[in-house]
């Protein structure tokens, strides 16, 4: 056996002990396994522009100062101005860069989204990686103004109404659209009759099925951008210690503390697909710690995969925008 069938292993059963993989332990091991992999510098990303939603605190704005020390233009959108306008201060500061801006939305608002959107592309010609990494865990079921559950609003049907009012800009650059979901997808399928969480409403429950659709979102996306030189891809950071997970589970998080990964850790996926060599990120994957990882991992999980499609077109419907792309 090869030291490289044996690092595969390992790997592996990272992946299956959950509680090792997600954590800062899974993350330090596979730096060693790894380590031609971790090593390497990450390409400049200077004359690039990155847009990362959630960013004024956590996983975004680790990911947003990764972004930025490798010198690209970095936009964050967030709902806050106050703290929005802290955060790109401390980007600034963290990673030496100053080309740190702001665009303020609330993606419970698709109005705002669409505001924000029309904002950006005014500014910028081109949008090489735009990462979806805003999200809420929430206790009680509550619609937005537009009427949709929000859980499913701000993880799918906002992100989707940004990236199909961004598709220009992102074509122009044959862009990277990057999604931060969550190992917590695992246990759930998407229940394509009951998207709005109508049905016996659970926080984690929603979030779960929130996140299976960004997967299955993100197939499709890879599909029907493709012939645009667009790549979609998603990621989840592991167990990280942020703002977000210490409001929403606070009991995991006094648990769980000691093995929780930095915010930098957990975006390091993030900011790594966003500057690797494309040959090195094939679109339409999950990934974990720089490398593709299954989807599933019971069976009863893939029945919403032949839903795909009519995810898609209830998506357009419930953002209210023309079909970017036509199933071809």
């Amino acid at each position: 056996m090869t030291s490289k069938d044996v690092n595969r292993l390992v790997d592996s059963a990272l992946d299956a002990s959950v509680v090792l993989g997600f954590s800062r332990i899974g993350i330090a091991v596979r730096r060693r396994l790894d380590s031609p992999t971790w090593d390497d510098d990450l390409p400049s990303l200077e004359g690039r522009v990155a847009l990362v939603t959630g960013a004024s605190s956590g996983l975004g704005q680790a990911a947003a100062t990764g972004l930025a020390r490798l010198g690209a233009t970095v936009w964050i959108l967030a709902r806050d101005p106050d703290k929005a306008a802290r955060a790109v201060e401390e980007i600034r500061e963290a990673s030496g860069h100053d080309d740190v801006h702001l665009v303020i939305a609330d993606l419970t608002d698709l109005d705002s989204v669409r505001t924000a959107a029309t904002e950006l592309a005014a500014q910028v010609e081109q949008l090489d990686v735009l990462v979806h990494n805003a999200g809420m865990l929430a206790a009680e079921r509550t619609e937005t103004v537009d009427g949709n559950e929000a859980t499913l609003q701000v993880h799918v049907v906002a992100p989707f109404l940004l990236t199909s009012l961004l598709r220009p800009q992102l074509a122009a650059a044959r862009g990277r659209v990057i999604t931060v979901a969550s190992g917590g997808l695992y246990t759930q399928p998407l229940v394509i009759d009951d998207l709005q969480n109508d049905q016996d409403y659970r926080g984690s429950v929603a979030y779960a099925r929130a996140k299976r659709a960004q997967v299955l979102l993100t197939e499709e996306w890879a599909r029907r951008f493709a012939p645009d030189g667009i790549s979609a891809h998603v990621m989840h950071p592991g167990w990280a210690d942020t703002p977000g997970v210490a409001a929403s589970l606070p009991g995991f998080h006094r648990i769980t503390g000691p093995l929780l990964r930095s915010p930098a850790e957990g975006a390091d996926t993030i900011v790594w697909l966003a500057a690797a060599p494309a040959e090195q990120v094939a679109t339409g994957r999950f990934w974990c710690d720089r490398r593709p990882r299954p989807t599933h991992r019971v069976p009863w999980t893939r029945r919403g995969d032949q839903y795909r499609g009519e995810l898609w077109d209830m998506l357009v419907a419930l953002a209210g925008v023309e079909d970017p792309t036509p199933s071809p």
